[in-house]
C-alpha cells in the first residue's frame, strides 16, 4: 500500500543524463513526497549537495563515488563498498547508504539464478560494479572476476574466462539511447548458466537477446531498482516497505512500459485497432509507415515502385529500429515488416508482440503495390510461419474495433511476455 503524509518531503534523483529513468514513477507507487529528477553537470555537485534544497535523494552515474566526500555519515555497506546511491538529511546531518546493494540481492534471489560456488565474470568497474562484487562474494560466489577497458582482465583477453558460469553487466553498454549493442558476447561463453544485466530500459539489451535466443536463464535490471527504491523509500520516511509491493510495482511498470507492437497482413485494420488500444490505455500511438513518410518524404508505395522491395526493407529497418526504442508506446508495423529476420530484435526488445488475425476476404488493399502483385492467399503462405514466430500474442480482429482492442489489452494483461526461445 501507497505510504502518506509524506507530502513536505523534497526527494529526488541526481545524475548527470536521466531522461531513461522510471524511478519517479516507481516513488509516486511508494509514497507521497515529492520526486524529481536532478540533472547535474560535474562542476554544479558541490554546490547543490551543500545547499538546502532536498530532504533526501537517491544518487546514480556518475556520482556514486562522488558524492562521498560531501556526506557526514556512510552505513555500512557504503563504507565497504565506496559508493552511495541514498542520502537523506536528519538532524543537521547527511547520511550516505547503499540501497543497490539490497536491490541486487534481491534481483539475485528473484531470477533464481545460482552464484554460489559460480565462476562470475563482472563487466565494469564502477559503482555499481562494487556493489555487485559485495554481494557475490556475500553470497559465496567462487571467483569473481572483473572485465575492465584496460585492467590485467580485459574485452580483450576474454579468452582467459570462457569458463565463466554467471555474468553480471554493470556497464551502461546497450542502455537507452545506445540500444542494440552488447559488451560481450555469450557465445564466448559455453557454460554460461545465467546472465544478469543492470540496465533496464530496454527491457531486454542485445545481451538479454542473445541469452533468451541461447536459451541462457537471465533477467533486467527493473527489480533491482524498484528493490532497491524501496529500501530507499524506507530511509526517506523511516517506515520500511514490504516485500509484496516490490513484487507488485514490478509487474506495473514492466507492463506500463513495453510497447504494444502490432503486426499482421497489409489491409487487417493494425492502424484501426493500434488507435484505439492507444486511446484506451492513454499510450502514444505512432504507425510505423506514417513514421516512415515523415522521416524521409516518400511513401512506401512510391519506394517499392520506384527503387524496389529491398531498399524499401531497409529504410524501414532504421524506421523500426528507432520506433522500438520508446517505452509504453503503441507501434502499428507495416504488413512485411516481419519478412526481415533483423527486425525481430529492436521490436522485441521493448515490446509485447501482438499478430492481428483477419479473414483474407476482408483485407484492404488500396494503395498496397506489394498486395496488388500477389494475391492475398500468396502473401499470407509466404509470411504465416514469420508472424507467428514474431508474435507473443495472436489476436483475432473483428468487426468492432473497439472490441478487438480490449480482446487485445486483456490477452496482454493477463500474459505478462513470457520468456520464449528464438
Amino acid at each position: 500500500m501507497k505510504k502518506t503524509g509524506y507530502q513536505s518531503l523534497r526527494c529526488g534523483l541526481l545524475g548527470e543524463h536521466l531522461g531513461h529513468s522510471f524511478s519517479p514513477q516507481i516513488h509516486r507507487e511508494l509514497a507521497d513526497y515529492e520526486y524529481r529528477l536532478i540533472e547535474l553537470a560535474p562542476d554544479e555537485l558541490a554546490g547543490f549537495l551543500t545547499g538546502d534544497g532536498y530532504d533526501a535523494l537517491n544518487v546514480t552515474i556518475p556520482y556514486k563515488k562522488a558524492v562521498i566526500p560531501y556526506l557526514d555519515e556512510l552505513s555500512d555497506e557504503a563504507q565497504r563498498i565506496g559508493a552511495v546511491n541514498t542520502i537523506v538529511r536528519r538532524d543537521g546531518k547527511k547520511y550516505g547508504y547503499n540501497t543497490d546493494y539490497f536491490g541486487f540481492d534481491s534481483l539475485i534471489t528473484h531470477s533464481q539464478i545460482p552464484v554460489a560456488g559460480k565462476k562470475v565474470l563482472v563487466l565494469g568497474t564502477g559503482g555499481a560494479s562494487l556493489t555487485v562484487q559485495a554481494v557475490l562474494a556475500d553470497r559465496g560466489a567462487g571467483e569473481i572476476t572483473v572485465i575492465s577497458r584496460n585492467g590485467a582482465d580485459n574485452y580483450g583477453n576474454l579468452d582467459r574466462h570462457t569458463d565463466a558460469e554467471v555474468i553480471v553487466n554493470a556497464t551502461p553498454v546497450g542502455m537507452y539511447p545506445n540500444n542494440g549493442v552488447s559488451p560481450v558476447s555469450l557465445r564466448r561463453f559455453p557454460r554460461c548458466e545465467g546472465v544478469l544485466d543492470l540496465i533496464y530500459n530496454p527491457a531486454r539489451t542485445a545481451l538479454l537477446l542473445e541469452a533468451e535466443e541461447l536459451g541462457i536463464p537471465a533477467e533486467n535490471g527493473l527489480y533491482m531498482l524498484v528493490a532497491q527504491a524501496a529500501s530507499a523509500c524506507g530511509f526517506f520516511t523511516g517506515s520500511p516497505v514490504g516485500s509484496d509491493a516490490v513484487e507488485q510495482i514490478t509487474a506495473g511498470i514492466a507492463l506500463d512500459t513495453q510497447n504494444i507492437i502490432l503486426i499482421g497482413m497489409p489491409g487487417c485494420g493494425k492502424s484501426t485497432v493500434g488507435r484505439e488500444i492507444a486511446r484506451i490505455s492513454g499510450r502514444p500511438f505512432v504507425d510505423a509507415d506514417e513514421e516512415f513518410v515523415r522521416r524521409y518524404s516518400v511513401t512506401p508505395a512510391d519506394v517499392i515502385t520506384g527503387e524496389g522491395e529491398e531498399r524499401f526493407r531497409q529504410m524501414e529497418h532504421t524506421v523500426l529500429c528507432e520506433l522500438s526504442k520508446k517505452s509504453g508506446y503503441v507501434i502499428s508495423c507495416g504488413g512485411g515488416a516481419v519478412t526481415r529476420e533483423e527486425n525481430y530484435a529492436p521490436l522485441h526488445q521493448n515490446g509485447v508482440i501482438l499478430f492481428l488475425q483477419r479473414e483474407l476476404s476482408r483485407l484492404s488493399t488500396d494503395g498496397r503495390p506489394l498486395s496488388k502483385g500477389r494475391s492475398a492467399e500468396e502473401l499470407y503462405r509466404e509470411r504465416i510461419d514469420a508472424y507467428r514466430r514474431f508474435a507473443d500474442l495472436e489476436i483475432t480482429s473483428t468487426e468492432v474495433v473497439e472490441k478487438t482492442a480490449t480482446a487485445a489489452l486483456d490477452a496482454i494483461a493477463r500474459r505478462q511476455i513470457p520468456e520464449r526461445q528464438v
